[in-house]
């Protein structure tokens, strides 16, 4: 076992009288803004898609992990999965061209007794377990939720010429996160109509809303952040430096 790995604990027990539930990991991205590829990279001695992946492994709720990843990262994926111990890896298949096409990729995987499904991103390395299982109680009783969290900062509207058009009201704001969790009838429903309308949100809970659905939110974590540019790589660090004290 690599060494990195020691700070997880694998004395997780599936709990067997829940829905049985898929997680698919998005891991298909360009990773443009970061210039190299983010989800191999090391955080602490292991990689941050790693990470993404022990998470789901260490929820109680999930039962299976999809991975849709680029085709020229699928070997390696499959091989990291490996070798940090990821039993639950069901398939890694390839993504298609923006997330909701990837996303659709991986629920053709999935076990055909699923009846919620977790959609995680690949370049969140922070996110706990019980964040994942809270998200997916939630979305057993409401049908589909989300984690997130409050915005700190104020938020303007603003013209492609970046004159602001309005300053929506802090307190009803709050930033999306994942994991997010549906039931599996409503996603498809959703999935469907959406690529029927060619529209592609940029994140599942959007697919849902679309069809006219209300996602719930659960209070997420302000250190499960997304792996987007260098900086983010930093701040990684330095949390998991903190967790660790």
């Amino acid at each position: 076992m690599p060494q990195a790995l020691e700070q997880f604990t694998f004395a997780y027990e599936i709990e067997e009288d829940v829905p049985f539930v898929s997680a698919i990991v998005a891991a298909g991205g360009s990773s443009s803004r970061m210039g190299l590829n983010k989800l191999l990279v090391p955080l602490q001695g292991i990689p941050v898609l790693a990470r993404a992946l022990l998470t789901m492994e260490q929820s109680r709720l999930v039962k299976e992990i999809i991975v849709v990843a680029r085709k020229e990262d699928m070997a390696d994926v499959s091989r990291m999965a490996e070798q940090y111990r990821v039993g639950k890896l069901a398939c890694v298949v390839p993504g298609g061209e923006n997330r909701v096409l990837s996303v659709a990729q991986g629920l053709q995987q999935c076990d055909k007794t699923a009846a919620y499904i977790c959609v995680q991103d690949g370049a969140r390395p922070l996110t706990r377990p019980g964040l994942v299982d809270r998200v997916l109680r939630e979305a057993f009783v409401k049908k589909a939720a989300a984690a997130a969290v409050p915005v700190k900062d104020t938020i303007k509207l603003a013209n492609e010429d970046g004159q602001v058009l309005s300053t929506p009201a802090r307190d009803v704001l709050w930033a999306v996160q994942t994991p997010q969790a549906f039931a599996m009838e409503l996603y498809k429903r959703a999935l469907e109509q959406a690529l029927e309308q060619g529209v592609y949100p940029t994140d599942d809970c959007g697919i849902v809303e679309l069809a006219g659905e209300k996602v719930h939110l659960v209070m997420g974590d302000y250190g499960n952040i997304k792996i987007t540019t260098p900086e983010d790589l930093a701040v990684a660090r330095a949390l998991l430096e903190e967790r660790d004290h």
